[in-house]
């Protein structure tokens, strides 16, 4: 009879233990719903360093087609926003170790990268292609430049490094942690030439005319589409901020904003909201 009764009473203290803990559990979530790293605050990691897409603008304030995007986002969230840019290397360790919230770099979502960060949906189109050097004799093809000895520059850690070991795996990939140091590799002439998205590239050669010219293969390297990204597990977040991308895509706004910042039409995006 005493064990039936300690067992009585311990089984008393722990169910007290959890009606204690409940209450404030459930105001934590009713406070906090959407698992943010700061509560009424939404932490942005970017790379302010892809003009137009995002940017620093002169007065070293953010700017471009995402920077524009989260600002609406956390306005019409009711949030606190806030911007942290680093090199795009380490977006994804930050995003882990929960430096922010959300990434808004127009990831590519790959197995890999989703073994670590939980994908939105896609927001923004990206075609790739090759940039070389204006004057290069290289023959515009992919054979003439899948050979070894040529060096081929891209963003470290990016859709399009990967791209350019897959696509000409007999050069050399030159990977660097800044996107403008891989142009200036290729206009110096110490590579031949820059894989990159074709918003990027066009971007480059319109600020540093007879610099860099798009090598003009018969088909684009790849059309892919970047994504934003979560931490791995906050599904409440990744689903309200679905949500919204989806509503901002049927109303117009993605295209208006796109055309706004971009300076062309906003490509079509895939029709999967509410699927």
């Amino acid at each position: 009879m005493k064990k039936a009764h300690l067992v009585w009473k311990v089984g008393l203290v722990v169910t007290a233990m959890l009606v204690a803990v409940m209450p404030g559990t459930a105001a934590n979530a009713a406070s906090n719903p959407y698992g943010l790293v700061t509560p009424g605050k939404l932490i942005v990691g970017m790379t302010l360093q892809f003009k137009p897409q995002m940017y620093l603008d002169e007065a070293g304030e953010p700017a471009g087609y995402d920077v524009e995007l989260v600002t609406l986002l956390a306005r019409q969230l009711k949030l606190d926003l806030e911007i942290k840019n680093m090199d795009f290397a380490g977006l994804i360790p930050g995003l882990v170790s929960k430096q922010f919230d959300l990434v808004s770099v127009g990831l590519t979502n790959t197995p890999e990268r989703a073994k670590s960060i939980l994908f939105v949906r896609e927001y923004m189109p990206y075609a790739t292609v090759l940039v070389a050097k204006v004057g290069n004799t290289t023959k515009a093809t992919i054979e003439g430049w899948n050979v070894a000895g040529k060096k081929i520059t891209a963003l470290q850690g990016s859709t399009a490094s990967k791209l350019v070991t897959s696509t000409f795996p007999l050069a050399s990939l030159v990977a660097f942690p800044d996107q403008s140091a891989a142009f200036l590799e290729v206009a110096s002439g110490r590579a031949d030439g820059i894989v990159v998205e074709a918003n990027l590239a066009g971007q480059y050669i319109k600020s540093n005319p007879g610099q860099l010219k798009q090598v003009p293969l018969s088909k684009l390297i790849a059309v892919g589409y970047g994504s934003w990204a979560v931490q791995l597990g906050n599904a409440p977040l990744k689903n309200r901020l679905g949500i919204w991308l989806c509503s901002q895509q049927y109303n117009g706004t993605l295209a208006r904003l796109h055309l706004k910042t971009m300076g062309y039409k906003l490509p079509a995006l895939p029709s999967t909201c509410g699927k």
